[in-house]
């Protein structure tokens, strides 16, 4: 639920700040200033620990219907430009500061994010000592929030509470299927860099791709089908792929019982797979394992993770709520017995998290943070060329046995 007025250009949007409130379900109520658009908005309430991207975060349709707190203190210094928006618009629910920059400064700059956030009717906050915010959701872990500013904050607070209180939870929220690509589409390798013929096609389930993942594989040479998140396995099937991938999204995963059942047929296929962030819960989800909801989650660009296969560490990229429930010490059979033996190939460095998964008698495997990193860090890109490699040894194998 979001209001929308329209931007005023001739002053800097944080100098006719109205009052704001940001309200917490457990009645914690955080006092500051209009941020972008004013109104009413509800949602999850997060918090984001990159030091850089702030873009690239409001942008990530794994954040719809959530209020991410930017634990940085000073945001919108660069801007906003159309070059490094991930999606074609802001998925945060509201968006929450401590020290708005009064206007951009930086030669990329297109727009102030004030203003951008007001024009796409996103509801923030800002003067508000994120810190504190943050303490309290480690503690508390992440709590249904509402932001409410200019007239709806003179409202009852116990009024705000009980609103914030009644809108449904992340726990069983479908939201797939609402941030995907209405249509597929195409990313060429020619357009990305590349010099010569695609050397693979790969069919990518969109359940809230960044765009810089499609860019990531175009650039080594792959032709990406995005597809949206309601594809059949009739519509792969029907690109040839060398191999199936799926992205990062929004939502609980225990809902994706459509996309899970499609993964299993890519396995059962014997289809090279390889999945991120929502794409490794659905592929333990195919299994036999299951997820669960963490506490506050892991969200941000400085996430450490282990790579079990070379015990080197990873400093990764990561937006997630929801988590595989998987032994991480050896490899096991899956539940789902005719998948074989599956292992914990990467785990958090943090709490121990499950990171990754990769099957050993099937050509699939998966990791739970953003490989394609933007605005970074770059520890991770290799995956993109390990994921190459099984679609070339499984394109040999075939070759062969035919």
């Amino acid at each position: 639920m979001t209001a929308q007025t329209n931007p005023e250009q001739a002053t800097p949007r944080s100098a006719q700040a109205e009052p704001a409130l940001l309200v917490l379900e457990d009645g914690r109520i955080f006092r500051g200033r209009s941020y972008g658009a004013r109104g009413t908005t509800l949602g999850e309430t997060v918090f984001a620990t990159g030091m850089t991207g702030y873009q690239e975060t409001i942008t990530d349709p794994s954040y719809a219907r959530q209020i991410v707190v930017q634990t940085a203190p000073h945001i919108g210094n660069t801007g906003v430009n159309s070059a490094d928006a991930e999606s074609r618009r802001i998925w945060v629910s509201g968006y929450v500061v401590r020290d708005a920059a009064r206007r951009p400064s930086n030669w990329r700059s297109e727009k102030a994010l004030d203003a951008e956030l007001e024009e796409q009717g996103v509801i923030g906050i800002q003067g508000v000592d994120t810190r504190a915010i943050t303490r309290h959701l480690r503690e508390a872990g992440s709590l249904k929030g509402g932001i409410f500013s200019g007239a709806d904050a003179r409202r009852p607070e116990a009024d705000l509470i009980a609103e914030v209180q009644d809108q449904p939870s992340m726990k069983g929220a479908r939201l797939a299927e609402e941030v995907t690509a209405e249509e597929a589409y195409v990313v060429e390798p020619a357009d990305c860099g590349w010099e010569g013929e695609a050397r693979y096609t790969l069919a990518a389930v969109d359940l809230g791709i960044k765009g810089m993942t499609p860019f990531r594989f175009a650039e080594r040479g792959v032709r990406v089908h995005v597809l949206p998140a309601t594809s059949t396995y009739e519509d792969i099937v029907a690109l040839d792929p060398d191999g199936v991938f799926m992205s990062n999204g929004p939502g609980d995963p225990a809902t994706a019982e459509t996309q899970v059942a499609l993964l299993q047929r890519v396995l059962d296929a014997k289809t090279p797979f390889f999945g991120i962030c929502f794409g490794n819960q659905i592929l333990g989800r195919a299994l036999g394992f299951g997820t669960y909801k963490l506490r506050f989650g892991h969200r941000g660009i400085n996430q450490p993770v282990m790579d079990k296969t070379t015990g080197k560490v990873e400093i990764t990229s990561q937006n997630h709520g929801f988590a595989v429930d998987a032994p991480t010490q050896g490899a096991v059979e899956a539940p789902n017995e005719r998948y074989g033996r599956v292992e914990v190939s990467h785990y958090s460095l943090n709490d121990d998290v499950v990171e990754g998964l990769r099957c050993l008698d099937l050509p699939a495997f998966s990791v739970q943070y953003h490989p394609e990193a933007a605005a970074g860090p770059h520890d991770s890109a290799y995956l993109f060329d390990r994921f190459i490699d099984v679609m070339a040894a499984n394109t040999a194998s075939t070759k062969e046995e035919n």
